[in-house]
């Protein structure tokens, strides 16, 4: 009676990746360290992957045994011919598939959908729409604090509005520059070198170059729009790269940070890009814990957590910030960290001792008993 019980008493979690974003392999890596995590005396799992095309597929765990970032290219989502139908409405939480053969299939009730996307088509507020709309539980913030964080130039302009330090910034978009080539002279103004040139909407440092140099600016315009219509030019802030998690609270509580932050410590001058996250970490250094003052933690604190609650995050988030002289200047709020084993976000948690696996349950059991938005 009591196995009985036990698993009458399990969930059952939709692992969602892949996607149309260009960190669509990151995402699967994701996935899979998930997948080989999660705690299966707790949660079922039915493993969704999202092409590059954008169709929904049924995928198997055996799928993604070979995820590895290792490997000699970044996984790809295949379409295998199968559809994943979403609940038809709120009267039911039950999901379907379309088999190849046409056949469909039930999948059963989903308590909580996973989403281990990253970038547009993901961590944008738009699956997070669509499964609102059917009453679907989901980890993650919702529509407003996805888009909003999304957003590079958004966020900003909130988070300053509300008094958080933030660094100098000007924006432009391709329609802007098309109608007057000779903005580009004038998109250092106010600004100070280096600059970083950024896609306001992407992620894992997609479509970011460090400039030195006005001559610099044309071509790293060029690779920003290839991400994003938008893009930002800031101003390089003298400091420490420092990291903080932060989780939602439980009931009334607010959010909680963890009790160590990250530093990022570049050796050679560059910056950390998507090589230096995913590919190659030389020239890198991961100190956990940093070492920081009291009343420096105290302030990281104090920012992630209001940063958190005024972008109207929920669930989850990492905190970026500039450690400078004069105090913390926020830098990127991402609602989706990313989120392997060896990535930040589970890192700074367990260094705080909380471990990847009971963080992943947290996460799901916060999302199952969130009070619906309306």
């Amino acid at each position: 009676m009591a196995t009985q019980q036990q698993t009458l008493a399990k969930r059952t979690v939709v692992l969602l990746f892949g996607g149309r974003s260009s960190e669509h392999g990151i995402s699967c890596v994701t996935a899979a360290g998930v997948l080989r995590a999660i705690d299966r005396a707790r949660f079922d799992v039915i493993p969704v992957g999202i092409t590059k095309h954008g169709a929904t597929v049924l995928m198997q765990e055996e799928d993604l045994a070979e995820y590895r970032l290792d490997a000699v290219a970044l996984p790809e989502v295949v379409d295998n011919g199968t559809r994943v139908l979403w609940p038809a409405s709120t009267a039911t939480r039950s999901l379907t598939v379309i088999e190849e053969s046409g056949a469909l299939r039930s999948l059963g009730h989903a308590d909580a959908v996973l989403p281990m996307l990253h970038g547009p088509y993901g961590e944008d507020g738009t699956v997070q729409g669509m499964l609102d709309l059917v009453d679907l539980p989901y980890v993650g913030s919702g529509v407003l604090g996805s888009a909003l964080c999304m957003d590079k130039h958004a966020v900003k302009t909130v988070l300053a509005d509300a008094g958080i330090a933030v660094a100098p910034w000007n924006t432009v978009t391709r329609s802007q520059l098309d109608a007057d080539p000779s903005l580009v002279s004038r998109l250092d103004s106010g600004l100070h070198y280096p600059l970083f040139v950024k896609p306001a909407r992407a992620g894992s440092s997609m479509g970011v170059t460090k400039v030195t140099a006005p001559a610099q600016l044309p071509e790293a315009l060029d690779v920003a729009f290839a991400e994003d219509r938008t893009v930002l030019i800031e101003s390089g802030v003298v400091g420490r790269e420092v990291e903080i998690a932060v989780l939602e609270g439980r009931g009334d509580q607010r959010p909680r940070t963890s009790t160590v932050i990250g530093e990022i410590v570049i050796s050679d001058g560059g910056f950390y890009d998507f090589a230096s996250k995913y590919l190659d970490g030389s020239g890198v250094r991961l100190d956990l814990p940093a070492a920081v003052k009291d009343y420096e933690f105290e302030a990281l604190q104090r920012d992630a957590v209001l940063a958190f609650e005024i972008a109207q995050c929920a669930g989850l988030a990492r905190v970026d910030f500039f450690l400078t002289e004069n105090g913390p200047v926020l830098n990127e709020i991402n609602t989706l960290p990313g989120f392997t084993p060896i990535s930040m976000y589970p890192r700074l948690w367990e260094a705080s001792g909380l471990s990847y696996t009971d963080l992943i349950t947290e996460l799901i059991e916060l999302a199952v008993e969130r009070r619906p938005a309306y």
